[in-house]
């Protein structure tokens, strides 16, 4: 028994004309030989084949289109804080309420400096002597296609003076974007 495959083909390209197959969903840029998905959605994220054909010889490229959401604006919020031997102990997490395949990392408002800031991940786990009168930590939330910064500032160790949220330093792609992974087979 044979087994068929079958293959949607988008585009056909033979002899300098084109035939795209997908005009309401694709368009071909011949300048650059680059296939545009419109209004990309989730279901566009799958193996791709880009095949040449030179006589009886074949050049097979796999692509693995991604697709991710944009993160949003993170926010960050304290979990739990304590006083205690001469130093306050605050728990933060930052989170983003969307965006795909999104990480977390703190770091020391002040660029190119370590410190007590310094965490891969959402939570962050702050202690600092009760005499240092602030502390001010940054969080990214960050996808292949965007990242966001916000910022936690505390003059003083009680709940009340919290994280705040100053705006966006950097601002994502609209909609959904893409990310390829090329493959030569």
């Amino acid at each position: 028994t044979a087994e068929f495959q079958r293959k949607l083909v988008l585009l056909r390209y033979l002899n300098g004309n084109y035939t795209n197959y997908m005009q309401e969903r694709t368009r071909f840029h011949k300048l650059d030989f680059s296939l545009e998905i419109l209004n990309t959605s989730r279901e566009d994220r799958q193996l791709y084949e880009y095949i040449v054909s030179k006589g009886p010889e074949e050049e097979v490229w796999q692509i693995q289109l991604e697709v991710y959401e944009p993160v949003s604006n993170p926010s960050i919020n304290i979990l739990s804080w304590a006083v205690a031997n001469g130093s306050c102990t605050v728990t933060l997490n930052c989170t983003a309420e969307r965006g795909d395949n999104v990480s977390y990392s703190w770091d020391s408002r002040d660029a190119g400096s370590s410190g007590p800031c310094t965490h891969k991940g959402s939570l962050l786990h702050l202690s600092y002597p009760l005499q240092n009168a602030s502390i001010a930590c940054t969080c990214t939330a960050s996808n292949p296609i965007s990242s966001w910064v916000v910022a936690f500032n505390s003059s003083e160790c009680n709940y009340e003076q919290g994280g705040t949220s100053p705006g966006p330093l950097q601002h994502p792609s609209p909609a959904l974007a893409l990310q390829g992974t090329f493959f030569q087979a």
